[in-house]
């Protein structure tokens, strides 16, 4: 079999060296690139076509969502390996609605890493053990209806649009929904995160998953 493909995204040279390092010396995966940013990640995954692409979320610019989302948009055949430090459910959901097919933290031993990658690389999907227990959970709790009086600092579109958030879509596609302006949207997000105050959509998701939105 030819080995995988595989691209490493991530913004810390340490990690990447070390991944670069342990792909080294595995005889069925070989590296094609690495990315610092989510912007380059998307424009190597283009010219590339990796197999494989281990992506951390939280990078500069683009984060590893975004680019998973515009990766697939162009490249549904290329497979993404969540590899990050978040485990909390509005990364983990945000990245399996993004399309990743698996999703481990980077405290992972190696073999379940490369494990975690060949599974992936096969088409199937996979979770670390920590993460698998979060998505049972979730699934086995109660999740109410939306709330009628969620947020009451926020308008109803403010509502709406902090609804489409929790459930992983990105500006533009919200836009396209609701036929608005991007710019608008835009708007309305920046609106949202101050009056919730938060920082960023993952911190916004969880607020809103704790109201029972998305």
């Amino acid at each position: 079999m030819e080995p995988l493909r595989v691209l490493i995204a991530d913004d810390h040279p340490l990690f990447r060296h070390g991944i670069q390092a342990l792909l080294s010396a595995t005889p069925d995966c070989t590296v094609v690139g690495e990315a610092e940013t989510g912007e380059d990640a998307v424009a190597l995954a283009a010219t590339l076509q990796p197999d494989v692409i281990l992506m951390d979320i939280h990078m500069p610019g683009v984060n590893g969502i975004e680019a998973t989302r515009q990766i697939l948009h162009t490249s549904p055949h290329i497979r993404i390996l969540m590899v990050t430090m978040f485990e909390d459910d509005a990364s983990v959901f945000t990245a399996m609605r993004a399309g990743a097919r698996g999703y481990v933290l980077k405290d992972t031993k190696k073999a379940e890493l490369l494990r975690a990658l060949r599974v992936v690389g096969s088409g199937e999907a996979i979770f670390s053990s920590a993460i698998a227990n979060r998505l049972i959970e979730f699934f086995s709790m109660p999740h109410p209806d939306t709330p009628p009086h969620a947020f009451p600092e926020l308008t109803e579109r403010e509502r709406e649009i902090l609804g489409w958030i929790a459930q992983g879509k990105s500006n533009a596609e919200i836009a396209s929904a609701l036929v608005l302006t991007s710019g608008t949207v835009r708007n309305y997000v920046s609106s949202i995160f101050s009056k919730l105050q938060v920082a960023d959509r993952a911190q916004a998701i969880v607020r809103a998953r704790e109201e029972g939105l998305g």
